[in-house]
């Protein structure tokens, strides 16, 4: 077996691997690059070259992981990472056999999110300050992402070009760079062209971003940071003591549409989970709202 001479030059191609080879996109490839920093770093502390790293090895790695206090959740996509890179080490000729087919991952209970009342995403949005330049921006924002259930790197990528007004969807671009059509509904569209046709119409807009939707100050694309920051502080504007983020609106909409009577499949589409079990965890949330369909439906109880 060779032996690896130039681990920066190897991890770029693995990263090049994932990204062409896998269809992932920059931010999952540059999470499992930060997951072969933690493992080669362990491995050159304890004097152990990465091909030629045991099961044992890596057992004692994770084991460093739960020491210095790395949580179950995260210690399993740390490992899910590094099962990656060796799959990767294998397939260039760097091992013989994959150490990590036996390496085990922590039991995860299943996390259940929190989730937003619709009353509170309209106590939220009464909070937006209209008088501000980002007052009808912000507006889009919420009621895009509560509206379709995107994932905040899909909101602030999204583009102009991906807005179909007359047929009521936009064209989502999700992880993988796969695409996706989610409708959008009419208070939505509504907003998004009172913003564009106000705020961001009269924005000096960057070179690149003419096609971004949601722009910021400077009239570049919005960042996943200033969003997450937006929606906090409207949260707690609007009093809500919950553990609120971008990601809550989107558990919300999928909530909601299924204590609604939508469809599971139809709700996997709409959020692009390549799983349904992804999907499932809804079923989880409000289990009240389950135990009144059971009465209402089931012959037994009628």
């Amino acid at each position: 077996m060779p032996q690896i001479r130039d681990l920066t030059q190897l991890k770029q191609r693995y990263l090049a691997h994932l990204k062409v080879e896998k269809g992932l996109s920059d931010n999952t490839a540059q999470a499992y690059g930060d997951d072969i920093d933690k493992l080669t770093r362990y491995m050159a502390s304890a004097g152990i070259a990465v091909e030629r790293a045991t099961l044992q090895d890596l057992e004692q790695f994770v084991g460093a992981l739960a020491d210095i206090g790395i949580a179950p959740r995260s210690q399993a996509r740390i490992i899910s990472g590094v099962k990656s890179f060796y799959r990767f080490l294998k397939l260039e000729g760097y091992v013989e056999k994959n150490p990590t087919r036996l390496l085990a991952a922590p039991r995860l209970g299943r996390h259940l999110p929190d989730v937003l009342t619709v009353q509170e995403i309209d106590e939220m949005i009464a909070c937006i300050d209209m008088s501000k330049p980002e007052g009808r921006r912000n507006r889009a924002i919420i009621e895009t992402m509560y509206g379709c259930g995107l994932r905040v790197s899909e909101l602030v990528g999204l583009r102009l070009s991906q807005i179909f007004v007359d047929e009521q969807y936009v064209v989502v671009t999700g992880k993988g760079d796969k695409q996706r059509a989610v409708p959008i509904s009419g208070v939505a569209l509504e907003q998004i062209a009172e913003y564009v046709e106000t705020t961001r119409s009269s924005q000096v807009v960057k070179h690149g971003c003419e096609d971004v939707l949601f722009l910021n100050r400077r009239g570049g694309q919005l960042t996943r940071v200033m969003v997450f920051y937006i929606i906090k502080q409207l949260a707690q504007l609007a009093g809500i003591r919950k553990t609120v983020s971008p990601h809550t609106l989107r558990h919300s909409f999928a909530t909601h549409l299924l204590e609604g009577g939508a469809n599971l499949r139809a709700i996997q589409q709409m959020l692009g989970h390549e799983s349904i079990s992804t999907t499932e965890i809804y079923l989880h949330i409000d289990r009240s709202h389950l135990r009144d369909e059971i009465l209402r439906y089931h012959p037994r109880n009628r």
